[in-house]
């Protein structure tokens, strides 16, 4: 089987080397002709585990093709992903020009069957505009070819993709035909052999799943941030509130781990065009939105804790800042924390220094030179005032508490992820502050009669 993937962006080249893998003739296409030129040549545009290697070796076999020229690809294909950008519009609701352009495009090339298949994250109802726009394109030429549109959205996660795809939990596609369903089945049934779910359902249902699986992912985020704050303010734990709610087998441990907001390119734009979709068939997602601004809000939490550390005057201060990526193992940047952590920063007159294991060439293109890039996350430490992690890389989980220490100006560090212990932070000498916890307070612990005393009195 041949299929055609357009798109060559993360959700197109992972697919593309995935389908791949297991034997299948695959041919990427995209319009950037200087991406499709370093593909050919072996340069990944991205940074994700894995995935340089398997393109190069399937790209070796002849597997695996890269090409601008989406004529020659859908005329040679039984199935073509679109995988291009949904970029969100000033209003928050998904941009799907690229998308009906790819449609447009096997209208005006296709000459025998084609199961065009969206594997961008869309909008409900946008298979009816791509089965619409596809159409206007053979009628223009006044032939009458059969053709199947179907929905097959994503779930990968940045940092963990390869084996997203190669062994997926479930996968989810919405169809319209029999002949779409045999197609599918057989595309994916070397991913299937161990068991993993194949759940075939309507189109509407399909795009529909893709934005309330990823908006109640965030949902869980944001509350748990909100629950995290309201724990600092009374004086619980959420790290033990986090471990007391998560072995709950309803709730579960899974994104209930407080931070400094979510990013990527997938929660904040999929929550945005969610509520868009709404507010388009006058239905008020409350939730949603409520999910939105505690995440906006989120996102300046860390800042305002170093901001009152040095009560309230950050000009000439140095921060060092470890990690600028959204999450671990992956140089993504969009929506990222760190954006804007950095920019109130700057304006508060602050010097950033920065260092992050695979973002800092992504970051160039966001900070320019307005920050100081560094080698190292030791040498951001050098005359800082202050450390804050913004990613929780592992290489920062261990670091050299000494070594810290001894650079640092001020023994502060402001943990945006929690991976430290506040206990052991304090013991070591460290100012400490995280998320959800209360830090530095120097009372001794009460034995539980003090507790029952206080109670009587009161």
């Amino acid at each position: 089987m041949k299929i055609a993937i357009v798109g060559s962006g993360y959700v197109g080249l992972v697919t593309g080397a995935c389908f791949s893998e297991v034997g299948i003739d695959v041919i990427c296409v995209d319009i950037d002709r200087k991406k499709i030129e370093n593909l050919n040549k072996g340069i990944i545009p991205i940074y994700e585990p894995g995935l340089e290697e398997m393109i190069n070796r399937n790209t070796k076999k002849g597997r695996l093709v890269f090409t601008t020229n989406i004529a020659e690809a859908v005329k040679d294909c039984q199935v073509l992903f679109i995988a291009v950008g949904t970029p969100p519009d000033e209003d928050g609701s998904a941009d799907l020009k690229y998308v009906l352009s790819v449609a447009r495009d096997c209208g005006k090339n296709m000459n025998d069957y084609l199961l065009v298949v969206t594997k961008s994250t869309v909008p409900v109802g946008t298979s009816l505009k791509v089965r619409t726009a596809l159409q206007e394109e053979l009628d223009k030429r006044g032939v009458d070819i059969a053709f199947d549109v179907a929905s097959n959205p994503e779930f990968l996660k940045e940092g963990a993709a390869i084996d997203d795809f190669l062994k997926p939990d479930r996968i989810v596609i919405g169809l319209e035909s029999d002949r779409a369903q045999e197609l599918m089945k057989s595309l994916y049934k070397p991913f299937t052999l161990n068991g993993h779910p194949v759940i075939f359902m309507d189109i509407i249902s399909a795009e529909m799943t893709k934005y309330a699986a990823n908006s109640m992912l965030a949902a869980k985020i944001s509350f748990m941030n909100d629950i995290a704050n309201l724990c600092e303010i009374v004086g619980a734990d959420i790290n033990l509130v986090r471990k007391g709610i998560g072995t709950d087998s309803r709730i579960g441990n899974k994104f209930i781990y407080p931070g400094i907001g979510y990013g990527g390119s997938c929660f904040p734009k999929d929550v945005q065009a969610l509520i868009k979709t709404g507010e388009e068939y006058a239905y008020d997602l409350r939730v949603l939105k409520a999910v939105e601004a505690v995440n906006k809000d989120q996102k300046l939490v860390l800042f305002n804790k170093i901001r009152k550390f040095f009560n309230g005057n950050l000009s000439g201060k140095t921060v060092a800042l470890w990690g600028l990526s959204f999450k671990p193992q992956t140089d993504d940047m969009r929506e990222a924390p760190s954006l804007i952590i950095v920019k109130k920063l700057l304006e508060a007159g602050a010097k950033v220094k920065a260092y992050d294991p695979v973002a800092i060439k992504e970051a160039k293109h966001h900070f320019g030179e307005t920050i100081e890039y560094c080698e190292d996350q030791y040498e951001t430490l050098i005359d800082a005032d202050c450390l804050a992690i913004l990613t929780e890389w592992p290489e920062f989980k261990f670091p050299n508490f000494k070594i810290i220490q001894k650079l640092l100006n001020t023994p502060a560090i402001f943990d945006g992820r929690n991976i430290y212990d506040k206990h052991e932070m304090n013991e070591l000498g460290f100012k400490y502050s995280c998320i959800g916890v209360k830090t530095n307070e120097k009372a001794e612990a009460k034995e539980p009669a003090d507790f029952i005393m206080e109670f009587i009195k009161a």
